[in-house]
């Protein structure tokens, strides 16, 4: 195995479980230690204080935060600052992220400032960066501190490969979601155990694998906000299980 895959969450599987130690207590009981942080545990408008107190209570639990997200960038300087402030306390080199298009080159800008990547998390059919194409274009037309965090749920969700994804943007694959949909009748989708849907999972971990993928790796279960422990550590046990097998 060439990677060296850190299999963390994004916490916000666990939304209803607030304030951190909540969510510190069920990341111990689906047996994770690394985070992609939700704003909605810790806002990265909070006072600095704050943020580093709550950064020395996770690493007194062992929890190592990846990444942060999804925040949406806009015109607003300080709130972009505020964000990569918390980055550099954090020690985050890639932000889960929405981009508002006239703000892409003041936000790079302050990305070259900061040295952190944006990784813009793709979100379905209704989103502006949903499919590929419209990637393709963000892409053009910015450096590389824009790239990609791959939600390969949500890709499914426009009728795309994740797998496609995975080797079309390698050199800009700075996150991954690790999430499954499966579709009903009407085309609804409907969170399922990763792999369980219509991720090919086992060929997803081969191909991070083969290029050494070094991003970073969050499952996100959406269902069953009130009670998701179940499913998440069944999530857990699939990708361990794939990683295994390489």
């Amino acid at each position: 195995m060439a990677a060296d895959f850190r299999l963390g969450i994004q916490s916000y599987c666990f939304r209803n479980f607030k304030p951190l130690d909540r969510l510190i207590d069920c990341l111990k009981k689906v047996g994770l230690q690394y985070l992609e942080i939700w704003p909605g545990h810790l806002s990265m408008d909070a006072p600095k204080a704050h943020l580093q107190a709550a950064l020395d209570t996770l690493a007194q639990e062992g929890i190592t935060p990846q990444s942060c997200g999804q925040i949406m960038f806009s015109l607003d300087q300080q709130a972009t600052r505020n964000v990569f402030e918390f980055c550099r306390m954090a020690g985050i080199k890639a932000v889960t992220a929405d981009v508002e298009p006239e703000a892409c080159a003041v936000t790079q800008k302050l990305c070259d400032e900061y040295d952190v990547n944006i990784a813009i998390h793709n979100h379905g059919r209704k989103h502006l960066y949903g499919r590929m194409s419209k990637l393709d274009e963000l892409f053009a037309s910015t450096s590389r501190r824009f790239g990609l965090c791959l939600d390969t749920a949500w890709l499914l969700d426009v009728g795309e490969d994740p797998l496609r994804a995975v080797a079309r943007y390698s050199d800009r694959l700075y996150g991954l979601h690790l999430k499954d949909f499966s579709f009903d009748s009407q085309g609804k989708p409907h969170d399922v155990i990763v792999g369980q849907g219509g991720l090919d999972l086992p060929r997803l971990m081969q191909m991070l694998d083969d290029m050494d993928y070094s991003g970073y790796l969050s499952l996100e279960y959406e269902g069953n906000p009130q009670d998701p422990l179940d499913e998440v550590r069944a999530c857990v046990q699939t990708v361990q299980d794939a990683i295994a097998a390489l």
